[in-house]
């Protein structure tokens, strides 16, 4: 009897062996994620590659050099890469306070008929072309932005950055009559018109992660009596502090690659200089979309070579992120 009930326990025993769809799926998604290796690795190497000439004639210089000047033989970007940096750092100062409202107003105060088109919305502007930000910013939001570009120069111009011409080439904020062409097409400008691209990438990352904030620690800081800002401050944004940080790095690398939106704005100037409210400035990106086209071989080697300063820079930050919010998501931010 015993020996019988054994044998039936050992018929009715499953195998840890996974089905057949999961190993399907599981190698799917290995090849997908080595696939997109392959492809990261490839353009990288050729970028590199192709950068080695550049390298090879220019050495450090080609880093330290802030003119572009082909028929000299004179290339670098440093200039390049300090107004790079500069519009992305617009960007993200316009962009991360106001994606982080907007977020917390959709996780924790809209009423729910509302949450979903505001998502929506929110959603849609990240699949606005770059081109058409360009023309709006071009046309319509310029002609304002040069006003408050006016007004910070004159109440801030204390700041290195918010300082707008020279001493031998000064100009005054205060005249009755003031050179609107000194505050146009300025990194300024070009990074407001960006940050309104990099905002909904920022917003939907932090509004996800505040979306999962335990409900047990919400209620039970209600419990102690917290108002909905004691929640949100004693739990929602513990929480989700790697979804902040991770989505204004993701926004971050957006803005470091955008190109369209910036060639329309900007007025090319290769200076290195941090007035980001004056007239002038150029970007990696914006220097190659303008450059290639008439590039002989040792330029677009050059172009190529500022690629790949760009590639590295945006995938060290966008690597950066996807940890800090795949931490976030995780929980691993929680203080309480």
């Amino acid at each position: 009897m015993r020996a019988t009930k054994v044998d039936d326990e050992r018929r009715r025993s499953t195998g840890t062996g996974a089905a057949p769809v999961d190993r399907l799926f599981r190698a799917g998604a290995r090849a997908a994620g080595v696939l997109m290796l392959l492809i990261m690795g490839g353009i990288g190497v050729f970028l590199a590659v192709q950068a080695v000439p550049t390298l090879r004639n220019y050495g450090w210089r080609f880093f330290v050099e802030s003119d572009w000047n082909p028929e000299r033989n004179v290339l670098g970007i440093a200039a390049v890469v300090v107004g790079t940096g500069l519009v992305a750092a617009v960007a993200i100062a316009v962009a991360f306070p106001l994606a982080l409202v907007t977020a917390l107003y959709i996780t924790e105060y809209a009423p729910t008929r509302l949450r979903r088109p505001l998502v929506s919305t929110v959603d849609l502007m990240a699949a606005v072309p770059s081109v058409v930000y360009g023309l709006v910013g071009l046309a319509f939001l310029q002609p304002e932005l040069i006003r408050i570009a006016r007004w910070l120069h004159a109440y801030g111009s204390w700041l290195p950055f918010f300082a707008v011409g020279t001493d031998a080439d000064p100009v005054d904020p205060h005249a009755a009559i003031w050179p609107e062409s000194r505050y146009t097409s300025s990194a300024f400008v070009a990074g407001v018109v960006v940050a309104m691209m990099v905002l909904p990438i920022a917003c939907s990352v932090m509004r996800e992660v505040f979306a999962q904030a335990p409900q047990s620690e919400r209620e039970a800081a209600w419990a102690l009596g917290a108002t909905q800002w004691g929640v949100i401050r004693s739990v929602v944004l513990p929480f989700g502090r790697g979804g902040i940080i991770g989505g204004a790095m993701l926004g971050l690398g957006r803005a470091l690659g955008e190109t369209i939106a910036v060639v329309f704005i900007i007025s090319t100037a290769f200076d290195v200089k941090i007035r980001i409210l004056e007239n002038g400035t150029i970007t990696t990106s914006s220097l190659i979309a303008v450059r290639f086209g008439d590039a002989d071989a040792g330029q677009l080697s050059a172009l190529l070579a500022a690629g790949l300063v760009l590639f590295l820079i945006t995938l060290a930050v966008n690597t950066v992120a996807a940890v800090v919010v795949g931490r976030g998501r995780s929980g691993a931010a929680t203080e309480i």
